[in-house]
């Protein structure tokens, strides 16, 4: 079959976020420094958190505040949640509330600590970059939230007569949006059409069927099979049963046993959940591919970008916010005294500790994290947080003298630029959505899901690992669609994310752990996407301001809810 006949590409299928990963669990990670090696020809560094106050929370070695004051709502954690929280309070009229950044400073090249978690950015003289989740699929009906945000920010500028939103251009991936480099070519989509055989094509028909079922499908209840935000899908009882069997065991149960199809899959899942596909609960994997909807009127291939990734919202977000964030602010203690919460916040700036006596906390961070701020001592039993698995990742950002080059005839550079079999997710460049006339330099944003083994195995590795040891594991993999790339690069610099994203594994998504999980304690509220089951802006969001909504209507101030 021609590459023209190609009846899908990557987005129409895989459309979600690459992982929204939180800032606190590099906290438990020390951070180091590397330089440039012998017989390298740029220089880089290994950026990440202080390891001094990453071994201070663990041991809880902090002095005794020294001084108190009260502030209604805290709300622990920069990222998306954290700021989508502190964005409702304020769009309610509600102020009295304050965001303190959970991290511990951060060296980004040099750069002052910043909010956005796993959606931070960087720059440099070429471009902005990315240093973690890099786009928004166009949202769904169900996700109100994101598009009432997206007003606001001028993403939409209008709506079509069927009502459906527009998106303003220059946010929408430009094209070329995505290539896989595969028996030595590149080809167009990352369906891998290249070298297909007529089984393979059969398989992907197949697929597509059952795809398209799901999507079609709403449950009993009315609801969509699979919908975003996850907790407003259908209930009905054969599809939660999906979540007990793994994603490719689901596969071999359809008669889909084609290599290609596979490696399809398997990449969906090392993409949105950092996992393998034999680990994968089968409903996520489903979800994966069925909960998109191109949002009406637009191509469900379409999806929003920036040069710096989703680093973009967090800046937007950070301005409306800018009164209410705290940085250098390391919570490291919550206690409920029952009317309300104290709060212990170290300043690495000053050495000090203080005290915030607050009626409620938000708690916008990894959920696993928050017994070594209740020091043990929540109100209930916190063994099923047990079941909560999270991947490790690896992601570098090359800055480049000139543009990688593309044999004649072969599918030109896109923004997302994958290679097949590769044990890395490929990379994106970040000066796709430049309107220059021309450009000579870019960055690469590099992204690698470690996973190849047990999770906490992987962390171990992903802190072993030097500076120059990943360039090496980085060259060798580049240099198959790119043997030039090594005298390109003249600066290359990792960040090392130890709890990148919950893993949405076999029995995960419906069974006890993730619903017991997003239970308040008390006056302590719990909101991060991985209450979902797996890590995407749209859910990021939905926790922080169902959180936020909770919290309004306990204090009895009135709201029109975003949800």
């Amino acid at each position: 079959m021609a590459q023209g006949d190609r009846f899908v590409n990557r987005r129409s299928f895989l459309l979600s976020s690459a992982g929204l990963l939180s800032g606190f669990a590099l906290s438990l990670i020390p951070g180091s420094r590397g330089r440039g090696q012998k017989g390298l020809p740029f220089t880089g560094s290994i950026v990440g958190p202080s390891f001094g106050l990453g071994h201070m929370l663990l041991k809880n070695d902090f002095p005794k505040p020294a001084r108190e004051r009260k502030v209604s709502v805290v709300i622990v954690g920069s990222g998306i949640s954290g700021l989508s929280a502190g964005w409702k309070l304020s769009k309610a009229g509600f102020q009295d509330f304050e965001i303190l950044d959970l991290e511990p400073e951060v060296e980004i090249l040099d750069l002052e600590p910043e909010v956005g978690g796993v959606s931070r950015s960087g720059a440099n003289s070429i471009t902005p970059y990315p240093w973690g989740a890099h786009y928004v699929p166009l949202p769904t009906d169900e996700s109100r939230a994101v598009k009432e945000l997206f007003e606001e920010l001028g993403i939409i500028e209008g709506r079509t007569a069927s009502g459906h939103p527009v998106y303003k251009e220059k946010y929408l991936c430009f094209s070329p949006q995505e290539r896989l480099y595969i028996h030595g070519k590149w080809q167009e989509g990352l369906l891998p059409v290249l070298g297909a055989t007529r089984e393979d094509y059969g398989q992907f028909q197949k697929f597509k069927k059952i795809v398209l079922g799901f999507k079609r499908r709403r449950g009993k209840d009315g609801r969509k099979a699979f919908a975003i935000p996850m907790e407003m899908s259908s209930r009905d009882s054969d599809l939660l049963a999906l979540d007990r069997v793994s994603w490719r065991e689901f596969l071999h149960r359809q008669g889909l046993d084609s290599a290609p199809l596979h490696w399809y899959a398997n990449y969906a899942c090392r993409d949105d959940y950092g996992c393998h596909y034999g680990e994968v609960s089968a409903w996520a994997g489903l979800h994966y591919f069925c909960s998109r909807d191109g949002g009406g009127d637009s191509e469900e291939s379409a999806v929003l970008t920036w040069p710096e990734g989703n680093g973009w919202i967090v800046k937007k977000l950070e301005a409306k916010l800018k009164a209410k964030v705290k940085t250098h602010s390391l919570v490291y203690r919550l206690t409920d005294a029952g009317k309300e919460v104290l709060a212990d916040v170290y300043s690495p700036m000053e050495n000090t500790s203080l005290r915030i006596r607050a009626r409620q906390v938000i708690c916008c961070f990894p959920r696993i994290f928050a017994p070594y701020l209740t020091g043990g001592k929540s109100r209930a039993d916190s063994s099923f947080l047990k079941g909560f698995q999270y991947s490790p990742w690896m992601v570098a950002n090359l800055s480049l003298n000139a543009f990688p080059s593309t044999k004649s005839g072969a599918a030109a550079l896109a923004w997302d630029n994958v290679i097949y079999g590769s044990p890395s997710l490929g990379y994106v460049v970040a000066t796709h959505q430049s309107l220059a006339t021309h450009l000579s330099k870019t960055v690469l944003t590099y992204y690698h899901a470690m996973a190849g083994g047990a999770p906490a195995e992987e962390r171990a590795r992903l802190l072993q690992t030097s500076w120059a040891d990943w360039v090496d594991f980085i060259l060798r993999d580049l240099s198959r669609p790119h043997p030039e790339i090594r005298e390109l690069i003249t600066r290359l610099d990792i960040f090392r994310w130890g709890h990148a994203m919950v893993q949405p594994r076999v029995g995960f998504m419906w069974g006890e752990a993730r619903k017991r999980a997003a239970w308040p304690e008390g006056n302590i509220y719990f909101a991060h996407s991985d209450l979902s089951g797996f890590s995407i802006f749209e859910e990021a969001q939905y926790r922080g301001i169902l959180a936020a909504e909770s919290i309004l209507a306990k204090l009895g101030i009135p709201f029109s809810s975003s949800l």
